[in-house]
């Protein structure tokens, strides 16, 4: 059973703590997914395996922990993160952001980039509810999303279609990454598969263009599908990881 952490806010979020040696790492789940996906358990096992402590965790609304979906946004999930940051961990750590949780790692790093360590996105989907959802959606879409304020959205990863709401695209605006400045002062390795369907290559190429820092690379997988749950793709973000580490300076 998971433990449970209260945030300042108030809501109660599911995580699951690994003791080790720091830099920690810290496991940044994506849209609709949970702390016992594929790449957060591979993770783990690399983490107990090298004496590495990781905290993974439930944003509220996801897996385990509590809150309806559909009642929260981008800023509830960021503000769960930097909960978990400063409640369970201590000193730097290294971001592993696996789609929405690349831009939710973005957003910690802009709040709080003396608690980073190094970041890793995979297949990371910065600004995704307004350059990959509302950017797609035709006019007759939007007009009922403003009007009736959710639509119902089909999705391969559930048999249910996901629910998007008005209040999730317009909290989305007012955390945009990739509008302003975004420096990232610390190794930052980004891994993209060219068969995602989710995430287009070309939204890694502008998060890449985009951010300033002095060790950014990005790195395409020909074949990788958005999951990245392959043997390959695991073994490539467990090797990240541990470049990420190894070039962290005290």
């Amino acid at each position: 059973m998971p433990d449970m952490l209260t945030t300042p806010q108030g809501r109660r979020i599911a995580y699951h703590r690994t003791p080790g040696r720091g830099p920690g790492v810290v496991f940044l789940g994506g849209f609709r997914s949970d702390m016992t996906g594929t790449k957060a358990m591979d993770l783990q096992s690399w983490a107990q395996a090298t004496g590495r402590a990781l905290v993974r965790f439930d944003y509220s609304g996801h897996g385990a922990s509590d809150g309806r979906f559909a009642d929260l946004t981008v800023s509830d999930w960021a503000q769960d993160a930097a909960a978990v940051l400063d409640a369970l961990t201590d000193g730097p750590q290294v971001l592993v952001g696996s789609s929405m949780g690349g831009w939710i790692a973005l957003l910690l790093a802009r709040a709080r980039p003396d608690r980073v360590a190094g970041l890793v996105g995979i297949a990371a989907a910065p600004d995704f509810t307004e350059d990959l959802m509302w950017a797609g959606w035709d006019p007759a879409t939007r007009a009922r999303l403003l009007e009736t304020g959710r639509i119902e959205e089909p999705t391969d990863y559930a048999p249910e279609p996901y629910v998007i709401t008005r209040a999730l695209i317009e909290d989305g605006r007012r955390n945009l990454t990739l509008r302003g400045p975004l420096d990232l002062p610390f190794p930052v390795r980004l891994i993209h598969g060219t068969a995602d369907t989710d995430v287009p290559m070309d939204h890694a190429l502008k998060l890449f263009r985009h951010a300033t820092g002095p060790d950014i690379r990005l790195t395409m997988v020909k074949g990788a599908d958005h999951r990245m749950s392959d043997p390959g793709s695991l073994a490539l973000i467990r090797a990240s990881v541990a470049e990420v580490l190894t070039l962290h300076k005290p």
